[in-house]
């Protein structure tokens, strides 16, 4: 950022110059850590090219279908991709599906049937998931979940140190028929590292290994082209994301992918639209272009949110907040936690955010009772798409530790304006 450039910051946004200072420092920090995220996203580029280039994606596949959407070549060849991409037998990738919770639902009432015992093995599910199962506490009877279908529910704790506890992982498949058990891959509202792929992998080959029948279904929101390989490639019957995170590079409207093996993905297919009918309808309604050429984009923009991330962290350790991850820690999402305190603090941090944001940057937001969630959330959220987290946002539900997670980031140089004046509020 050259001299100019600092002062067009201090006039039009309001940046004090202690926080101009305070970036110069942690830029020279963080360079060699950018280096080593460019060089990751380059070789999810590559591995997305080829996969473009072995399937023989054309002007073609961006063609529009209505109606039960028979022969719908874009969609079709879009799986197809998305398996390479993935390393999974097969794949299912949807515009309608509304978001990650949905997603993962589907791929839950996809496998499970009455009488199952569904197992969650890193701790508890992400707030959302908790009604999908049945766990949340008060009056959720009769809403459909797996519980009132007859699933039951099982948890295996993280360790005192926030590790996978292996042992009860054992003991518990030893003690029960588990059906499938639930890896979710971010940190969710847990201050904690997320999983990477290579932990995922050891705790797949542990379940694997004392029940071979087990079906492992890993919640990959946020996760996809942060590392070079992925859940799938490690033995996951089932990964699953959300397209307005990391997976539709902040082009696709809206939608999800599911990817595993190709009997899961038949299964989630018969959830998804009904029995018989499976992946093989669904009108895309001239969706594909931005669906394929969002995921072409994707492992820089993921790149892009994860050096923004770096300099989330970066900026708030040295103004004296936990922050996790650290700043040269491994990264297996693109969130960043910071501990701030109270709940001004994780107020102001995420109104600041909103106002370095390109879209609603004049609205403040304020916390709310978001359906879902058991405490008020604040959201900031100034996306061209509605909700992505793709791109620069921030979120904290308003309880302790008062803890604010910082996500996306599609264009660096716009992305660290917002976490500047995040700072800016601090320094």
């Amino acid at each position: 950022m050259q001299n100019n450039s600092f002062e067009y910051l201090k006039e039009e946004f309001g940046l004090k110059d202690s926080t101009i200072e305070l970036y110069k420092k942690v830029n020279e920090k963080v360079k060699e850590r950018f280096a080593e995220i460019e060089e990751t996203a380059g070789y999810n580029q590559a591995k997305v090219l080829k996969a473009f280039q072995n399937n023989r994606i054309s002007y073609a596949h961006f063609g529009e279908t209505t109606g039960y959407g028979y022969d719908d070549m874009g969609r079709d060849a879009l799986d197809k991709v998305y398996a390479e991409i993935l390393g999974a037998k097969d794949a299912m990738v949807r515009h309608n599906i509304v978001s990650g919770t949905q997603a993962i639902s589907a791929c839950l009432f996809g496998v499970l049937r009455p009488e199952d015992v569904l197992a969650s093995v890193v701790g508890a599910p992400y707030d959302t998931m908790e009604e999908v199962i049945g766990i949340r506490e008060g009056d959720y009877d009769d809403m459909g979940s797996l519980k009132d279908y007859g699933v039951s529910y099982r948890q295996v704790d993280l360790t005192d140190q926030n590790k996978i506890d292996y042992d009860s992982i054992i003991e518990l498949l030893k003690s029960e028929k588990i059906k499938a058990v639930l890896i979710q891959r971010s940190r969710g509202y847990d201050w904690r590292d997320s999983l990477t792929v290579e932990e995922i992998g050891n705790i797949i080959k542990t379940v694997k290994h004392v029940s071979p029948e087990t079906i492992c279904i890993v919640d990959n929101c946020y996760g996809i082209f942060v590392e070079t390989k992925e859940p799938t490639e490690f033995g996951a019957d089932l990964i699953v994301g959300s397209l307005i995170k990391n997976a539709g590079g902040s082009l696709a409207l809206s939608g999800g992918y599911i990817a595993g093996t190709a009997e899961c993905v038949r299964k989630v297919g018969y959830r998804l639209t009904a029995p018989g009918l499976g992946k093989h309808v669904g009108a895309s309604l001239g969706m594909n272009r931005n669906m394929f050429q969002g995921l072409f984009m994707a492992p820089h923009i993921v790149s892009e949110s994860i050096k923004t991330a770096v300099l989330c962290a970066a900026m708030f350790k040295e103004l004296g907040f936990e922050v996790c991850p650290e700043v040269n820690s491994a990264r297996s999402d693109i969130i960043q936690a910071v501990k701030l305190k109270t709940p001004d603090n994780v107020i102001k941090f995420c109104q600041a955010i909103q106002k370095g944001s390109p879209i609603d940057s004049f609205v403040t937001p304020e916390p709310w009772d978001m359906p879902g969630y058991e405490n008020p959330v604040i959201m900031a959220a100034g996306a061209f798409v509605q909700g992505a987290s793709i791109e620069l946002s921030a979120d904290a539900p308003i309880c302790e530790p008062y803890i604010a997670y910082m996500q996306g980031g599609v264009i660096y140089d716009s992305a660290k304006i917002g976490v500047l004046k995040a700072a800016d509020e601090f320094v």
